[in-house]
Parts: structure tokens; C-alpha cells; sequence
């Protein structure tokens, strides 16, 4: 066993011991090389650091290029996206010419997508995610890549609208604490569909913000509720006729009915 585990760890050993030396190495050829074979034999963390000292070497020569190329890539193989990114990006706007720069440009986006995070929290990098997809597909739009930039944009605007969403309905949990925040739900709900009229979550902000004006009507002064019960019913027409068999139709009616039984009760008055 013993012996078994000698020859196990001797390998191991003389590629670390030659490895230190390569680190120590002046020979930026034999560097390069190495360099390349452990990223085609997928040790991204032995190429990445290779290359990091090689880019400096090299730049301004005919190594340059798949040099940048292959180092962004490690980093993906490292699975660090954010610089990633930021080599992909360098590479577009330093080899724009090269035959990489098509893949470069809709990785960077992808990178962006892999650091966008869950819809609660800051949205910047799906946003930055959205906007690098889009000008990829502006740039090449006959690449065989943009049907899959397309659809991964349809998935980040799908985060974007969750994210109003959940604001939205954070407002109207809020109530009136501190002030009127039906309406800043509405507001809300509103702006989000105004910019993404397509998305998935339509009905929820539909329907989120005819209980919105309902609830505000409901709870308004004397003077402002015939006024608000009028909204909250043109509210509940719009809402029917594009949703005709939501799941929310039950809750709809019941509002419709209050609602109008309020303002004849307000015109009686």
C-alpha cells in the first residue's frame, strides 16, 4: 500500500516541482507553451496564472491576440465572471477585427448574465447583462449565437419586471404607513409595464394594481372615494377584458361589485 501510495504521489510532486520552476523561469517561449497546454488540458489556474504575467510580454505582438482570448477563458473556466468580463470587453474593443471578437462581445454579455443576481437584490449587472446581449446582436445579427442572446435577454428583462413587481407589492403591503402608498404601487406597476408591455408577469401587475385603486378608493376620504371607486372600476373593465379567465377574476368581481354599489351610494348622497 505504501508503495502504491509513493507512486500515486511522486507525479504529483515532480508537476508541482516543475511547475515552481516554470514560475521562475525567464524562458517566456517554454512559458507560452505551457501556458497553452495546461489550458487545453483544462488547469485554467496554472494557464490564468501564466498568462497574466505573459500579457505584458507579449502585447504588441502576434501572440497578443489568442493570448487575451485564451486568458478571458481560463478565467470562465474559473468560473470569475466579473474579470472575465472585463477581458472579454478589453479584447472587443482591442482586436475588433479579429475572428474572436464575435464570441468575445456575446461573452461578455454572458458574463454579466452569470453575476446577475436574485431579483431582490441590486440589478445593475443584469441590466449591464442586457445592454452587452443587445449590442451583440446590433453588431452580428446573422450570428448563430442570437437566438440564445435573445432568449437569455428575455429571461434578464423577466428578472427586471419580478424586481418592479416585488417593489410594487412591497408598496402596497406598506399601505398608508407613512403616507399614500397604493399609489406609488400603481405608479409602479404601471412604469413596469409600461417598459416591458410583454412580460410573463403582465396579469400579476394587472391585477395588483386594480386592488391597488381599490383598496385606495376604499380607504379615501369622503370627498375623493366616488372619484376613486370610478378609477378602481375602469380599472376592473381593463383588466377583465384582457384577462378574461385569470385566476384573479373571482377576487376582481367582488371588488367591481363593492366598488359600484359605493359610487351609487355616493350619487344617493
Amino acid at each position: 500500500m505504501k508503495k502504491f501510495i509513493v507512486l500515486l504521489v511522486l507525479p504529483l510532486f515532480f508537476s508541482c516541482s516543475q511547475y515552481q520552476k516554470l514560475l521562475k523561469s525567464t524562458d517566456y517561449e517554454l512559458k507560452y507553451t505551457k501556458s497553452m497546454e495546461y489550458y487545453e488540458s483544462e488547469d485554467f489556474m496554472r494557464a490564468a496564472t501564466l498568462m497574466s504575467e505573459l500579457q505584458g510580454v507579449f502585447r504588441g505582438t502576434d501572440k497578443a491576440e489568442i493570448l487575451n482570448y485564451t486568458y478571458a477563458n481560463c478565467l470562465i473556466g474559473l468560473k470569475d465572471y466579473m474579470l472575465a468580463g472585463h477581458y472579454f470587453r478589453q479584447f472587443v474593443k482591442t482586436f475588433p477585427t479579429s475572428e474572436y471578437a464575435e464570441e468575445c462581445q456575446y461573452m461578455s454579455g454572458y458574463c454579466y448574465y452569470m453575476l446577475s443576481p436574485k431579483p431582490r437584490l441590486d440589478q445593475t449587472d443584469t441590466r449591464n447583462a442586457i445592454n452587452e446581449f443587445q449590442l451583440f446582436v446590433n453588431i452580428y445579427p446573422n450570428s448563430t449565437r442570437v437566438p440564445e442572446a435573445n432568449k437569455l435577454m428575455d429571461e434578464l428583462r423577466d428578472k427586471l419586471v419580478y424586481k418592479s413587481y416585488l417593489s410594487a407589492k412591497l408598496y402596497f403591503d406598506l399601505g398608508n404607513y407613512m403616507g399614500n402608498n397604493y399609489l406609488s404601487s400603481v405608479i409602479a406597476a404601471q412604469n413596469s409595464l409600461k417598459e416591458f408591455p410583454d412580460t410573463k408577469y403582465r396579469e400579476e401587475l394587472s391585477f395588483l394594481i386594480l386592488e391597488a385603486k381599490y383598496i385606495q378608493a376604499v380607504k379615501s376620504v369622503d370627498k375623493k372615494k366616488e372619484e376613486r371607486m370610478r378609477d378602481a372600476v375602469d380599472e376592473y373593465y381593463s383588466f377583465v377584458n384582457e384577462f378574461p379567465e385569470s385566476d384573479y377574476m373571482k377576487k376582481a368581481v367582488k371588488m367591481f361589485d363593492d366598488a359600484s354599489k359605493q359610487i351609487k351610494y355616493e350619487e344617493q348622497n
